[in-house]
This record gives structure tokens, sequence and C-alpha cells, in this order.
């Protein structure tokens, strides 16, 4: 199968692949986390839409003490690569969190480093599509310094779908998500 090959590949190059039978995006993301040994941890899509390269920089913002946690904000390589229900609900969550919260970042973070311990200590607790909206008010309300950087939102991989900005059903179950953590 197509998910054996990639994670044999990826297997190969010498990362740790983690199963986590719980459904969810946030499942998998603390999955990730709890496994994880390094002082710093970074988080993005795996659909081939992100360069790893780009997380260089974010790591540099954090271990070199400028930023508690250093987010990527999308920069469509192209017109089709976000469509427009996926960018209109980026749009407003991010309007709602800058305006009652005063957040920092201008997108809902797909491409994320920060301290493990630090974001353990943060207790993110959604399992699903909320996690990164949660792990965004969390560390906005304990005054973590961001910085955000772009970084180029290229077309997934061919054969591959997004559950969220896949479909219009995908963006609202989505919302519907992001809409029980928000405070």
């Amino acid at each position: 199968s197509a998910d054996h090959d990639a994670r044999a590949r990826v297997q190969r190059l010498g990362a740790t692949v983690v199963h986590e039978p719980v459904p969810g995006y946030g499942a998998a993301v603390h999955t990730g986390l709890l496994t994880a040994t390094r002082e710093h941890v970074a988080f993005m899509d795996g659909d081939g839409s992100f360069d790893p390269a780009q997380l260089l920089p974010l790591l540099d913002d954090v271990r070199s003490g400028r930023a508690d946690a250093a987010l990527g904000r999308r920069r469509p390589v192209d017109r089709r690569v976000w469509p427009w229900h996926a960018r209109l609900g980026n749009a407003l969550i991010v309007w709602w969190l800058r305006r009652r919260l005063q957040m920092a970042a201008h997108d809902i973070a797909p491409m994320r480093v920060m301290g493990r311990q630090a974001l353990l200590d943060l207790d993110v607790r959604d399992r699903r599509f909320g996690y990164p909206v949660e792990l965004l008010q969390k560390l906005t309300v304990a005054g973590w310094r961001v910085s955000e950087r772009d970084v180029d939102y290229h077309p997934r991989a061919e054969g591959t779908r997004s559950k969220v900005s896949g479909s219009v059903r995908g963006t609202l179950r989505t919302a519907r998500d992001f809409a029980r953590v928000l405070r």
C-alpha cells in the first residue's frame, strides 16, 4: 500500500514511525509529542505540501531564544493550492483569535516548532482537528513569545486528499472542531 511504502521510505531515512490507533489530528500530534525525545519538536503536514527545510529557520528562532514558539504562515505557490472554503475558514478563526486574545499569528500554523516540555506543560487536550486552535489559544494566554515566518504552500502529493480542505464538508467538520475549543 502507499502508506506502507511511505512508512518504509521515512524509516530508511532514519525516522521513527509511530502508530496512533485513535483517529484525529490532535491524537497523532500528541502521540508524536509523547514519543519525541529531543528538546525541541517540529510539526508539519506530511502530505508534500510543505518543505521540511523551511522548519530550520523556525527551529533557529526557538533555539536562539528569540521565540518560545515559531510558526509557519502559508504562502500558496499557486491560487489553486488553498481552496476558497479552507482559506475563508482559516481567516475567520485567525481573525477571532487575534481580536479576542490578541494572538500574534496570522495563520493556524501548519508548521510549528517549540520546546517539547513546554508544549507538554500547555496541556493541549483536543485530539481532533481543534488541536492547532487550542494550542494557539493556550500559548497566547500563557504569554509565549511567537515568531511567524512565511512558508511555501505547495500542492499535495499526487494521490492524496485533505480531510480538511479537500471538500466543503471537510472544512465544515473542521470548523465544528475549532468551535469546540474556542473560548
